[in-house]
């Protein structure tokens, strides 16, 4: 039977240059503002804590030194 990952959030291990998904799904959800983020525009992550971030700006603000 074939599945459809459409409106599942997929689970990935985020590396330095990319991603592998270990779970299928269409989307992550931003680790900060919960917005949904389809994996095609998925561009901003932290390695280090496993984290998807929804833009370059809430990934530069949460991963600024405090």
């Amino acid at each position: 039977m074939l599945m459809s990952h459409t409106d599942r959030a997929a689970k990935l291990h985020y590396m330095a240059n990319g991603f592998r998904i270990l779970s299928p799904g269409d989307h992550v959800v931003c680790a900060v503002s919960g917005a949904r983020i389809a994996l095609e525009d998925l561009r901003y992550w932290d390695v280090a804590t496993q984290r998807p971030f929804a833009s370059g700006a809430i990934a530069t603000e949460e991963l600024a030194p405090r």
